[in-house]
């Protein structure tokens, strides 16, 4: 009890005192996390919408494909991200493996199957109800695309909060395309996995503290933003 009281002391004294490394390792979990969730977005939301608004050979295959990847597991998509940045690899070429880069590729392949899954089902249920008015007045795929994303403001960022919660929370996947380097590509959830291994519980433990207290935060916000938007 008195080392995990000691544990938990030392690292509010970290968290009290701005440490740098921790605060490095912070600001790069959340760059790396908040810029795979924006591109996450700006794939897979308009792809869900064209899977709701037309039809085509494959349409089907496509959405249980997208269901299918939201289990995909982060150490499997690590693997193949790696296999494929690796200097043998096609895309190895880009020198982007081991870097910051790799790890956002990473985390986007494992969230635009959740932004795609999300924004899907709801933009299915408003072309359902719109998509007479939508052929009435002869709009285009753009166009129509460009209504349900007006009408479906709230699934949009359902689907980002959603992103940006599994890519800020992964390990897998990133800890493989990134090495979990001190000071270039260690996050919050390698830098606790390494740290725990290590024994070193101070600094794994306030990374703990403000990973929860950001999940929490990005919970409470969702729900006060989706709350507002629904109400629009």
């Amino acid at each position: 009890m008195n080392d995990f009281t000691h544990s938990v002391a030392a690292a509010l004294a970290l968290i009290g005192s701005l440490d740098r490394e921790l605060l490095g390792i912070v600001f790069l979990s959340l760059r790396v996390s908040l810029s795979a969730s924006l591109i996450a977005l700006a794939i897979g939301a308009p792809l869900g919408v064209l899977l709701a608004i037309t039809r085509f050979r494959g349409r089907q295959v496509l959405i249980v494909l997208a269901n299918a990847l939201l289990g995909l597991p982060p150490v499997v998509a690590g693997l193949v991200i790696y296999l494929l940045l690796s200097r043998s690899g096609p895309f190895g070429f880009a020198g982007l493996l081991f870097t910051p880069s790799a790890m956002i590729v990473a985390q986007v392949v494992l969230t635009v199957p959740i932004v795609v899954s999300l924004v899907h089902r709801p933009a299915l249920l408003l072309w359902a109800e719109y998509a007479d008015l939508a052929r009435t007045d002869g709009l285009s795929h753009l166009r129509c695309m460009a209504l349900l994303f007006s009408l479906g403001r709230a699934s949009l960022l359902t689907a980002f909060l959603a992103a940006f919660g599994r890519a800020i929370a992964e390990v897998g996947a990133i800890i493989i395309v990134g090495g979990n380097i001190r000071g270039y590509t260690r996050t919050m959830t390698t830098a606790i996995a390494l740290e725990t291994s290590k024994g070193e519980l101070a600094l794994a433990l306030g990374l703990g503290l403000i990973l929860v207290a950001l999940s929490v935060t990005i919970s409470t916000v969702a729900f006060l933003l989706v709350g507002r938007v629904g109400k629009k």
